[in-house]
Formats: structure tokens, C-alpha cells, sequence
């Protein structure tokens, strides 16, 4: 029997968060140590609000939170109450967490159990990397105590969806990025090349509709909200689904295809800054995801909301 994988979720839910979040509940291959949040798609306190009440609604307040940065190493924090509403989670009614915050930082957090696990722990930032940077900056001896990180984040021959070339993520926090693309870390990242191909139809929302848990139903909520931007903007049939795409490719690599090469980040030209770029001739130092199995995809996620 395979063990499951220890992982750290670092996140700022949003509703797309919060459906990866619940992917790694409801899936035995992952076990999820901890959630440190991070500023992001709304600010502090707001995620870490969202965090404990998606673990309440899941029933797993055993999964501990901790808070982590309040905002960008070098920038003023970007927000995206556009996209995901003034929650974060619009669309949904959360239940209030019957558990709080554990005391301490979430970057502390981030080191310490790097190097206290028995196995390297794999880290999977779903917003801005601030936390993710700031521990490697803090302690870089974690670097060789980390299996992966794998990452929602940036665009490479996607255009972006902040600015003409940066995707979110990497727009509102690129001097971290800066650092984990430099750490030396092993390193996979979920870009809008990948996830613009993983979206979530009517049909998808229907099925999830049909399961009666409150898990699939709040789901389903958040999911018809956070569709709305992106139908819209692109003129395309459903949401994409960006950040359980990290969680999937955890429980089932197969269901992707990705590049190898060296990837870099804008950090110096306000007109460009967060335009993320890869070089397929280089040394890589990374790989980014391109393609996905969608139908498999979505059979996985809807499944496993569904049940938990």
C-alpha cells in the first residue's frame, strides 16, 4: 500500500482555493499536515478566515491553520475582490469555524516542519509565494528537506490574466517567486497554459449539483460565482480551475504534460513586472504543465467532492 504524500497547502482562498482545499481532504494519497495562508485573492484576516471555515465544512478541523504573511516581500499588496467577491469565497454560505488559528507564523511553521519530518514534506502554494520565499530566505536549509513545491502560477505561452503578460499570482508577489525559482528546489508549476485547458463546464457544475453533501453544494456555489469573471473576460464556457490542478497532479501525475527548462520571472520593469518566461534550451529548473487530461480531470474532482 502506498503511503500518502505529506503536504503543506499554502494559500489565500478564493473560491478556487478552497476546491483544491477540499480535493486534498477528500483525497487518501495526500495527507495534509497543515494550511498556512498567505494575502492574496483578499487580505489578511479574511483568508484565514476561509481556511478554517472550509476545514469546519469538511469536518477536518483536525488540519491545523496557521496565518502567515500580510502582505508582498517588496510590494504593495493586489487584490482580487474583482474575480472572487468581498469573502473571497462569494457564493457559498461557510459555516463559522468552530476551531481558530494556531498560535505562531505561518513561515515559521513552514520551516519547522521541513525540517522536523521524517520524509521530505512537499509544499503547494496555491496564491502569491510570499511564504514560500520568505522561509527559504529565513532558513535555507529547507531547501534540501523539500520533495517539491508545486505551484498555481504563472503564464509562459499563456498572455496573463492581471496584466497583458503576468498571471495573478506572480504579479502580486514576483520577488518571492524570484526567490523559489533561484532556490534550487525541485520545482513544478501549474501555469494558465495548463489550467485554461481545465474548465469547469455547466455539465461539471450539474453533476456536482446532484450530490447532496454540503461539501458538493457549497462547492457548486462558489463555483457558479467564480465563473462569472472568466466567462466574461474570455468568452469562454466555464471556469478554469486553477489551483486544484495542483492537487490532482499530486494524486495523479499522469493526467498531465509538461516541459522541462530554466524559468525566470520579471522583477525589474514595472510595464512587465511578474511576466514569467522559460527558456527550453537551458539547464531547467523546472517544469511547467502545458497539457491535461480534462475529462479525467473532472471525473476525479467531482467524485471526491462528492463523497467527502
Amino acid at each position: 500500500m502506498t503511503l500518502a504524500r505529506p503536504i503543506i497547502i499554502d494559500t489565500d482562498p478564493g473560491q478556487d482555493d478552497a476546491i483544491a482545499i477540499l480535493l486534498a481532504l477528500a483525497s487518501p494519497e495526500v495527507d495534509v499536515l497543515a494550511v498556512t495562508t498567505v494575502a492574496g485573492n483578499v487580505p489578511q484576516p479574511l483568508v484565514t478566515d476561509n481556511a478554517l471555515a472550509l476545514l469546519t465544512l469538511a469536518n477536518r478541523t483536525d488540519v491545523p491553520v496557521y496565518r502567515g504573511c500580510e502582505r508582498p516581500l517588496l510590494r504593495p499588496l493586489y487584490t482580487a475582490e474583482y474575480v472572487h467577491g468581498p469573502s473571497g469565497v462569494d457564493g457559498a454560505e461557510l459555516p463559522e469555524p468552530t476551531v481558530r488559528q494556531e498560535p505562531g507564523h505561518g513561515v515559521d511553521l513552514i520551516i519547522e516542519a521541513c525540517l522536523d519530518a521524517d520524509e521530505p514534506v512537499t509544499l503547494c502554494p496555491l496564491g502569491p509565494l510570499t511564504n514560500i520565499g520568505m522561509a527559504i530566505a529565513k532558513e535555507p536549509r529547507i531547501v534540501d528537506h523539500i520533495r517539491e513545491i508545486v505551484w498555481m502560477g504563472g503564464a509562459f505561452d499563456e498572455p496573463g490574466n492581471t496584466t497583458e503578460l503576468a498571471e495573478f499570482n506572480a504579479y502580486v508577489d514576483p520577488h518571492a517567486v524570484h526567490v523559489v525559482f533561484t532556490a534550487g528546489v525541485p520545482l513544478t508549476i501549474m501555469p494558465l497554459d495548463v489550467t485554461h485547458r481545465a474548465l469547469m463546464t455547466p455539465d461539471h457544475v450539474e453533476r456536482l449539483e446532484g450530490y447532496e453533501a454540503p461539501v458538493a453544494q457549497a462547492a457548486a456555489g462558489m463555483i457558479r460565482f467564480y465563473e462569472r469573471y472568466d466567462i466574461d473576460k474570455y468568452d469562454i464556457p466555464g471556469a478554469p480551475m486553477h489551483d486544484p490542478c495542483v492537487i490532482a497532479y499530486l494524486i495523479d501525475p499522469s493526467m498531465f504534460s509538461g516541459v522541462d527548462a530554466l524559468v525566470a520571472v520579471d522583477i525589474t520593469n514595472e510595464a512587465t513586472i511578474g511576466n514569467t518566461t522559460a527558456d527550453r534550451h537551458a539547464e531547467p529548473t523546472a517544469t511547467y504543465m502545458d497539457g491535461v487530461d480534462a475529462d479525467r480531470f473532472f471525473d476525479l474532482l467531482v467524485t471526491r467532492l462528492g463523497r467527502l
